[in-house]
């Protein structure tokens, strides 16, 4: 069995994958719900392109 590095996580989720959101917690809550109907199997194109929509739009703008 292949063993992985142990990652910080916050939410459930690694650190790293919700660190530039505007809102945390949704964002986890997301990637949580995908991986979850994915592992299901019950994904859709439609949905893929809602969560594609949601997570460009999902990031924080740096200040100039």
């Amino acid at each position: 069995m292949r063993k992985f590095k142990k990652v910080k996580k916050s939410m459930g989720v690694a650190s790293k994958y919700i660190k530039g959101s505007r809102n945390r917690t949704r964002a986890a809550g997301e990637i949580k719900r995908t991986a979850r109907l994915y592992r299901m199997g019950l994904l859709t194109p439609t949905m893929m392109n809602r969560i594609s929509k949601f997570r460009a739009g999902d990031k924080r703008r740096k200040k100039r």
